[in-house]
């Protein structure tokens, strides 16, 4: 039972890392531990000017874009969590966790695609589809499991400190 015993311990690992990397950083408002947090809010920006009417809607298009991202990372790894969960109590092999798991992070990536094609702002845009493509490279690892523990940390972090409107 290594196998599902690492699954779980690796789907605590990246439940506590995802907690960390959402957690407010002080500047935006608290939100309970493992719930998503959006960017600051638009309306903490300086008073908009005519000229600055354009930047003000990619601004609410950004925290819509990265509030979205959040969420489907930190539900996503939920359903990580559970399945691992499950995977034990079935006794699934290492073989079917891990091709649990690719089939969860290449919809994972999917879903992050998506919020990277509605993002207005270019920067946005880059950064939500490089969150996607490193999920994509965790769903094709042939260890996706221990991925999970070393690689995907990272995205929530990254993208909690530069996914700001």
């Amino acid at each position: 039972m290594s196998g599902t015993t690492a699954i779980r311990a690796a789907a605590l690992v990246t439940m506590t890392a995802l907690a960390a990397a959402c957690q407010s950083t002080g500047e935006e408002s608290a939100a309970p531990a493992g719930a998503p947090t959006a960017a600051p809010s638009v309306t903490a920006a300086p008073a908009p000017s005519a000229t600055a009417s354009p930047s003000r809607v990619t601004a609410a298009n950004t925290a819509a874009v990265c509030a979205a991202v959040d969420k489907l990372i930190i539900d996503k790894s939920r359903e990580i969590a559970a399945d691992s969960a499950a995977a034990t109590r079935r006794q699934l092999t290492p073989e079917q966790i891990n091709d649990q798991v690719k089939v969860d992070l290449a919809d994972l990536a999917d879903d992050v695609r998506g919020q990277a094609a509605r993002a207005e702002d270019p920067e946005i845009k880059a950064l939500v589809g490089d969150a996607a493509e490193r999920i994509d490279a965790g769903a094709k690892s042939s260890t996706p499991v221990r991925w999970l523990g070393s690689s995907f940390v990272e995205i929530p972090k990254r993208l909690t400190r530069e996914c700001r409107a």
